[in-house]
């Protein structure tokens, strides 16, 4: 991991996607919740919804429901488990996805004491970013 410096957690944030693992997730289908800071100030908060086909975390559901809202610029993301597990680090698909639409987004990760908020390509070094592998459209309509 590449060592930077990390920025303030925002505590308020954890809290909230605490609230939402304690009191919305029941059961084997919904067993993480995620909250995320819009750039506006807003926080959005959603839950996962698991299927054993593979159903999306909790921060691919927070991306839509932020858009469905009109939440597009995402700052700050957190995941935490139910049954008082806190804080839970994305997984792999989860940090692609983060990436891909919020190149610039900061995770809060750890546990206990040791929460740190980090910019995504932290989680993700060496990364694969898909828009810079996108042809331009006036690159589409040239002739070789």
């Amino acid at each position: 991991m590449i060592a930077t410096p990390t920025d303030p957690v925002d505590h308020e944030l954890v809290r909230a996607a605490a609230d939402v693992a304690r009191t919305r997730c029941r059961g084997d289908n919904h067993t993480m919740a995620a909250a995320g800071r819009a750039r506006d100030g807003r926080i959005v908060t959603a839950v996962n919804a698991y299927h054993f086909t593979g159903g999306p975390c909790a921060e691919l559901v927070l991306i839509g429901t932020a858009a469905a809202q009109g939440a597009y610029e995402l700052d700050v993301i957190v995941a935490v488990g139910d049954r008082d597990r806190g804080v839970v680090p994305p997984c792999g698909r989860c940090r692609q996805v983060l990436l891909d639409y919020f190149p610039t987004i900061k995770v809060i990760v750890g546990g206990g004491d040791r929460l740190r908020t980090v910019p995504i390509t932290d989680l993700l070094p060496e990364s694969y970013v898909w828009a810079d592998h996108q042809l331009d459209a006036e690159n589409e309509s040239e002739e070789p």
